[in-house]
């Protein structure tokens, strides 16, 4: 094994578990309907894409729409399948979901993806955008 390929592969799984830690905070968020929490997990420009409305961008239109998408309804999302690659300081990544909810006191079960681009941001991982489907 050379020298530096032994630093390179616990980058690599420090990176994985980070952008792990990154997708299951933001279900944690949700599920607290803690907004400011869920925000913070996107970079400043980031993206979500929920596929029925267009696309929110930004910090301010993630804060706003965010305050109106997950603090009314309960949402309890699971997510798991995480597969994840490594692009330096992007990566991207898909993980599975199962959502429960309860909107206008109706009971749901869905499923999709979340199809994800991350981005190093200092020391940290963020969302440069999450599209839904």
């Amino acid at each position: 094994m050379e020298h530096g390929s032994s630093e390179a592969t616990v980058r690599a799984l420090a990176d994985r578990e980070a952008i792990r830690d990154v997708v299951s905070r933001y279900a944690h968020c949700v599920w607290r309907k803690d907004v400011q929490g869920a925000v913070s997990l996107f970079a400043d420009d980031g993206e979500m894409d929920t596929g029925d409305r267009p696309a929110i961008r930004g910090r301010a239109a993630l804060l706003e729409e965010y305050g109106r998408m997950i603090t009314g309804p309960q949402f309890h999302p699971f997510v798991h399948n995480h597969i994840i690659e490594l692009h330096g300081d992007t990566a991207t990544g898909i993980c599975y979901l199962d959502l429960r909810a309860t909107v206008e006191g109706a009971s749901m079960i869905g499923s999709g993806y979340y199809d994800d681009r991350y981005l190093r941001v200092g020391s940290e991982w963020k969302f440069q955008s999450r599209t839904l489907t």
